[in-house]
């Protein structure tokens, strides 16, 4: 199940690598670096009629702290997880009892993090399934939380988007995920017509992956509709 994540981190290098994580597991994520950048985003989702289904929220914010927030959303519905570098006991029940539904202590595992949301849904009636991150098939293995992509049981080099990618297909291993829905979840809602893209990197994915690139056995095309990533073993 994909999320609308508002991502509020300061910090441009954890920022960043949280994105990309969340990316890969299939949410659509905005990522504001202040408290003005947070609420404006809030403010103009709800506008839209899309607002966020859960906030990662850090403290130490460059124009204020990022407990504010907690009182003006905590009544919102919307799971809350607090992500800081600070780890005082009684700061911790202080921030859980004025909304926050979880505190992670950085540095946290991307795996910590992504049980904390499904625990932080669950709490609020909506369960989400962990997400397939493992594959074994066509001579492959692909390890998306190490970022580790093997043929025949050598490392294989990807780019940050051919692996971004390779793990979207990888969320639905066995189905077929249309252009359209593959563009817009690596590229961007903005490129969903920029089929040249996916072609061009679906060519390179299986110059890198495939043992006959022109008879692909892992990386299957669906005449007109899309791709899919060939059953295997999941988990």
């Amino acid at each position: 199940m994909s999320l609308r994540l508002l991502l509020i981190e300061d910090d441009r290098e954890l920022r960043a690598s949280l994105l990309e994580a969340l990316q890969v597991e299939g949410h659509h994520v905005q990522p504001a670096a202040s408290l003005a950048d947070a609420r404006r985003l809030w403010a103009v989702a709800r506008q839209q009629g899309q607002a966020f289904e859960l906030v990662l929220l850090d403290l130490g914010l460059p124009d204020g702290d990022g407990e504010a927030l907690l009182a003006s959303w905590r009544g919102s519905g919307v799971p809350l997880l607090v992500i800081s570098a600070r780890d005082p006991v009684d700061g911790k029940i202080r921030l859980l009892d004025a909304g926050a539904d979880d505190y992670l202590v950085k540095p946290f595992a991307i795996g910590e993090l992504l049980a904390r949301i499904r625990v932080a849904l669950r709490h609020r009636g909506r369960a989400q399934a962990a997400a397939i991150t493992r594959y074994r098939g066509a001579g492959v293995e692909i390890d998306v939380p190490r970022r580790v992509v093997l043929r025949d049981g050598e490392p294989v080099h990807l780019t940050p988007r051919e692996f971004a990618l390779l793990a979207r297909l990888l969320r639905q291993a066995g189905q077929v995920v249309t252009h359209r829905q593959l563009l817009a979840d690596v590229w961007g809602a903005d490129q969903v017509d920029q089929t040249q893209y996916l072609r061009l990197y679906m060519g390179q994915l299986r110059q890198k992956l495939e043992a006959e690139p022109a008879a692909p056995r892992l990386l299957l095309t669906e005449t007109g509709v899309g791709y899919r990533l060939a059953e295997g073993e999941t988990g």
